[in-house]
């Protein structure tokens, strides 16, 4: 049995369909267990049998046919979790009103290894690197407004899911 974090992207907790309690039945009935929510956004914790490419797969198909939308379901586990965080790809830095820290999680985390695209030029944001199946930019909120989620869709495609360094390390805790 393996303990998982997946990342779900696209999830509006507004929309009733992407409740919590929506998100961990449909999860438990596509046969995760102990199926937990880490605040309203898209964050499962859950056991499993299987590897994550099979969960992810299991999960897009159940969205779209159970709650009615489709959102893209990235899977890693407690121990890929735990090696990003060990990585300290932010060191020295801090998430707060001046710089927002955020990791993208790639769907094919074999893509961290391609050499990380420049941010445009005058882009309030900086790429920091990419490792671990995911890619680490800080944005300096008192610059120029620059559309980081837009930006990175295009580099990497739609096969990403983001979440602040703070929520990765929240997940982390919810994974022990």
């Amino acid at each position: 049995m393996t303990r998982y974090v997946g990342l779900l992207r696209g999830i509006a907790p507004s929309n009733p369909a992407m409740r919590n309690a929506n998100l961990r039945r449909v999860a438990e009935g596509v046969g995760l267990r102990d199926v937990r929510t880490v605040i309203s956004s898209g964050n499962l914790v859950f056991d499993a049998d299987a590897e994550a490419a099979d969960i992810e797969e299991r999960l897009e198909a159940a969205w779209p046919e159970q709650l009615g939308f489709a959102s893209t379901s990235i899977v890693r586990s407690r121990a890929e979790v735990e090696r990003l965080v060990a990585a300290d790809p932010f060191a020295g830095l801090e998430h707060g009103p001046a710089s927002y820290l955020l990791v993208t999680f790639l769907k094919d985390p074999s893509r961290a290894a391609e050499p990380p695209a420049a941010a445009p030029d005058g882009a309030a944001f900086r790429l920091l690197g990419a490792a671990h199946g995911a890619v680490f930019s800080v944005t300096d909120t008192t610059g120029r407004a620059v559309d980081v989620m837009s930006w990175l869709e295009k580099v990497y495609g739609t096969g990403i899911s983001s979440r602040t360094w703070r929520t990765v390390l929240r997940l982390r805790d919810a994974l022990r």
